[in-house]
């Protein structure tokens, strides 16, 4: 009986235990309810949705950068000089890449065009990084194949990479960028905040492996660059740039450059250089080939400084053009040194001392004359003065200024000794007499920012006058016969100089000058020529710079359509049959 009482109170003790799992389970499913309330639902809970939230988010969004486009750069036509290409480079985390099999690390270095061991002793540098870069500048479609591996820690970035379509015809003056698209040399450093710019960001949603699976929203615009117009004309770039190559090559030169100024506005149109480089690939390049000597090499220049003198002698009222000067027996003493003409020139007139680039005669107008006059006279001109053209490494040059001048001193400076100059410096000095006695500011960049205004140096008889001595220069008997043009009047001047070597001055290393306008009764350009040791037996002015003057000039008169002398220009025919029409009417 007792056996049957304990079994009928079996099932109330079940029930009790049953009842109280039960409502034990209740209690946990809402205790569960409450804290997930508490979590996604109560704002203010201690670690509650926000909380949770700011956490995840600070797991998987990120912040990225957007690339910005560095302005291009342009001629006065808007022809590309330098552009901007986009590209991807490809990076790293080593911490995730060092976990991939060989197999995918093979994969990955075949598609870098790299070598297995390569990769795997970079991922052994950075071992303890989480960056690090494997290639910078990719064409899209390989830093792709690249991507398409899937392999976990490697990624791909947008960046621009700059490319200079002219190649070295333009590199000394456009300089270059870096790997991360900031100037280095040239224009695109002395513009480097102007063409660079603002990158701009955006947030993304990453995955475990750093993939990103959703863009949220652009933080950031990222705002380009601003282009830059040069005044720089392409064509007379390459055409500047081929005939200075092949004077340098024929004539076994160290090095040479040349630059061309527009008469009128003072712009400069071309400024080419030699030895060049590649700017596109830069592998194995000398610091001398990046130089851009028009601007920054000072050198003395020789005699194509004498028809600034005979203007110094004009201005005194003292010397007129056909102002005889006896250069008899063919030579001169000056305490210190004889200073030697090619043969006795005897009595001759002021223009015959440029027409024929007399020592002997510029030294007897240079010790007739105040020193200080004709100094004044080469500053006044732009000599000794910075250009500003904003180009880093310009030369200001040297221009001497002294209490007492001794004979010799007077003498040397008189014909181009003693002092320094840059190309452009030169040029703008010829342009006085190209315009009349005009000065005019000179710019690298059209329409830029230089508020100069031009200025009247010398009155424009003066200018005038030395202009119709420098024409007899380019005749037969003149020193520059292979500067003419034909078809054209032109003015010039050469010079010949001996280069100063660590004994002072070389005896047979030399440098050769041409400086010159054309045409010369209505210029359009303004060109200098140097070509530094010349190591063939032709080392004068008017043998190795005069002929690129001419055949450079000569092109440049095709290209701009310059009307030959005594033929009217394509617009004043056009005017003059319209006319013709009318009256016939």
């Amino acid at each position: 009986m007792g056996a049957v009482k304990k079994q009928q109170e079996t099932p109330g003790i079940t029930r009790w235990r049953f009842a109280l799992v039960a409502v034990l389970l209740c209690l946990l499913a809402l205790a569960l309810v409450l804290h997930l309330a508490r979590l996604q639902v109560l704002p203010e809970a201690e670690r509650g949705y926000r909380f949770l939230q700011d956490q995840g988010n600070a797991r998987t969004i990120r912040s990225e950068e957007i690339a910005a486009y560095r302005g291009s750069i342009v001629d006065r036509n808007g022809d590309l000089l330098a552009v901007s290409t986009p590209v991807t480079s490809l990076w790293a985390n080593p911490q995730l890449l060092r976990e991939a099999s060989a197999d995918e690390l093979r994969r990955l270095a075949a598609a870098l065009d790299s070598k297995p061991a390569a990769l795997a002793a970079r991922l052994k540098k950075y071992r303890n990084k989480e960056f690090m870069y494997l290639q910078r500048h990719l064409a899209p479609e390989q830093a792709q194949r690249a991507l398409a591996l899937d392999i976990a820690g490697v990624y791909g970035r947008k960046e621009y990479r700059r490319f200079y379509p002219a190649g070295e015809v333009t590199a000394q003056l456009l300089g270059f960028t870096n790997i991360d698209d900031r100037g280095q040399e040239g224009m695109e450093l002395a513009y480097n905040d102007w063409l660079t710019g603002q990158p701009g960001a955006r947030q993304v949603v990453k995955d475990l492996k750093g993939r990103v699976v959703q863009d949220l929203a652009v933080q950031r615009e990222a705002r380009p660059g601003q282009d830059l117009r040069l005044s720089i004309d392409l064509r007379l770039q390459y055409l500047a740039y081929r005939e200075l190559k092949k004077a340098v090559t024929a004539n076994e030169a160290a090095s040479g450059f040349m630059v061309i100024l527009d008469a009128h506005s003072g712009d400069v149109l071309a400024m080419a250089n030699q030895p060049s480089f590649n700017p596109n690939d830069r592998k194995g390049v000398k610091a001398a080939q990046m130089r851009n000597r028009a601007l920054i090499d000072q050198f003395e220049p020789g005699s194509t400084v004498k028809p600034i003198t005979a203007l110094a002698a004009l201005e005194s009222g003292r010397y007129q053009p056909h102002t005889k000067i006896d250069t008899n027996p063919g030579y001169i003493r000056v305490p210190g040194k004889t200073l030697l003409d090619h043969r006795n020139y005897g009595l001759i007139d002021l223009t015959r001392v440029i027409t024929k680039s007399s020592q002997v005669g510029i030294t007897k107008i240079a010790l007739d004359l105040e020193p200080n006059d004709i100094r004044t006279l080469f500053y006044r001109l732009g000599l000794g003065e910075a250009i500003g053209t904003g180009f880093p490494g310009e030369a200001a040059g040297i221009l001497p200024s002294r209490s007492r001048w001794q004979p010799i001193e007077r003498a040397n400076f008189a014909f181009g000794y003693g002092l320094t100059v840059n190309a452009v410096q030169l040029a703008r000095a010829y342009s006085v007499f190209a315009n009349a006695g005009l000065k005019r500011p000179v710019s690298l960049v059209l329409n830029g920012d230089n508020d100069s205004q031009p200025e009247q140096i010398v009155p424009g008889k003066l200018a005038r006058e030395v202009t119709a001595m420098l024409e007899t220069v380019i005749t037969p008997e003149g020193t520059g016969s292979r500067a003419a043009v034909e078809g054209y009047k032109v003015a010039g001047k050469t010079g010949t100089v001996h280069i100063v070597g660590s004994q002072g001055y070389a005896s047979n290393r030399y440098r050769s000058v041409f400086a010159g306008f054309v045409p010369a009764d209505r210029p359009e350009l303004i060109a200098v020529v140097v070509v530094n040791d010349p190591s063939r037996a032709k080392y004068y002015g008017g043998e190795v710079a005069a002929p690129v003057f001419g055949k450079v000039m000569a092109g440049a008169m095709r290209l701009l359509h310059v009307a030959p002398d005594g033929v009217a220009s394509p617009e004043r025919q056009l005017a003059v049959q319209l006319s013709e029409r009318g009256s016939k009417s």
